[in-house]
């Protein structure tokens, strides 16, 4: 799969030069033809980037597309495709409206491979880091069927619900976090500047000082003295986790535990259901296999839990049982999940029944969230009003035990 360049004359005698995209040589040479052209040279075209002691330099330096963006195109293709404008033809146009440069890149892309013979699922497989698996199935599943308007329809609803559901969780973590950082940074502040001068008053005075001014003196004194090596040393631990986290059986233990928190656990779990249900009904109704969905789905979601249960569900489903007895028997899915899927298997009309089970979920979420969003709020009310109230008893208990006596 490359970029060839021709030179072929075409039915008047002119010569004619460009490129396109071809699997092979050969194949670019019959493209040539079909377009009623005499190929006279064919060649591929060198890779791009630079040549220098034999490396191609990516100078592509980690931009991605945003969620939003995938969408619009989806969107827009679909719309196109069902009005019958040609394939190729449609990525030339949505390259040239597309605000996102990664995307105007690889757009121009998907319209050479395409134009070079190239099915669009194949064409969409070579950029993995912006199309997922899922997207890729559907895809190729809508042109063996001949609804890929269709699929390309359903592609941009499930994204879009995707972001909104990010999008949420996000923004209620949004909140707590501002205020979590700006309480923390104020409490650093008033022990490092404010109540070490306290302290030396306090010494210079010899009066004994009550249990809780002495923890506060001792935790301002810790934080001045060996503030930085607290810093590194929480820094180090942060990167330390992180990268163990990013190993398999880290990632395997730290999904387990956010499943195993008390509202947070119930977000993440709820989360994978509606994303698992909408994936898994989107492939289902784009006519994939049941075997082939699940591993698609599996892939898609962000869990290793959920991704664990799911192949075992597969290896279940392989073996000849209905995918609501397999499920049964893992208990990061309710009852109720298993009980409408086995439904939709008896009807025939599984994808509807997942579809409907996701946007149920998808609603437990914002429930979910608004409740959390609305008790956040005093709670962190309280705690910072309690620290307060610990810094000015421990600060005013001895001025005013010393004011008495004197």
């Amino acid at each position: 799969m490359g970029t060839f360049s021709y030179t072929a004359r075409d039915k008047t005698g002119g010569v004619t030069k460009g490129s396109l995209f071809a699997l092979d040589r050969a194949t670019a040479a019959a493209n040539l033809i079909e377009k009623g052209l005499s190929p006279i040279l064919v060649k591929e075209d060198a890779p791009s980037g630079s040549k220098r002691f034999g490396l191609s330099i990516n100078l592509s330096f980690g931009s991605k597309v945003k969620l939003k963006d995938k969408v619009v195109f989806s969107r827009q293709f679909a719309t196109m495709v069902n009005a019958g404008v040609p394939m190729a033809k449609s990525l030339s146009i949505l390259k040239e409206q597309t605000v996102s440069k990664k995307l105007q890149e690889v757009t121009g892309d998907l319209a050479k491979r395409v134009e070079g013979g190239s099915s669009l699922a194949a064409a969409l497989g070579a950029h993995p880091d912006v199309f997922s698996s899922v997207y890729i199935n559907m895809v190729k599943a809508g042109e063996a069927g001949g609804i890929l308007d269709d699929v390309l329809e359903r592609l941009a609803v499930q994204q879009e619900k995707d972001a909104e559901i990010v999008s949420k969780v996000r923004g209620a973590m949004i909140y707590p976090g501002v205020v979590t950082s700006a309480t923390i940074a104020a409490f650093v502040f008033l022990m490092t500047s404010i109540v070490p001068k306290l302290g030396t008053i306090f010494e210079g005075l010899g009066a004994e000082l009550p249990i809780y001014t002495q923890i506060l003196l001792g935790t301002s004194k810790a934080l001045t003295q060996y503030g930085i090596f607290i810093a590194l040393a929480l820094g180090g631990g942060v990167v330390l986790l992180t990268r163990y986290i990013k190993t398999k059986s880290g990632k395997k233990r730290f999904d387990a535990l956010l499943l195993k928190l008390p509202i947070f656990g119930q977000i993440v779990r709820k989360v994978n259901i509606a994303r698992f249900a909408r994936t898994f009904g989107s492939l289902m109704s784009s006519g994939i296999s049941v075997l082939d969905a699940l591993g698609a789905t599996a892939a898609a979601l962000g869990n290793t839990v959920f991704k664990e249960g799911l192949a075992a569900i597969a290896a279940d489903v392989k073996n000849g049982k209905p995918i609501a007895e397999s499920m049964r028997r893992n208990d990061n899915f309710p009852a109720i999940v298993s009980q409408m899927i086995a439904v939709g298997e008896e009807t025939g009309q599984l994808d509807e029944i997942l579809l409907k089970l996701a946007e149920f979920y998808e609603k437990e979420v914002d429930s979910i969230i608004a409740g959390i969003t609305s008790i956040i709020e005093p709670i962190l009310i309280m705690v910072i009003g309690a620290m307060i109230g610990f810094i000015i008893i421990s600060v005013f208990g001895p001025l005013s035990a010393l004011s008495n006596a004197i």
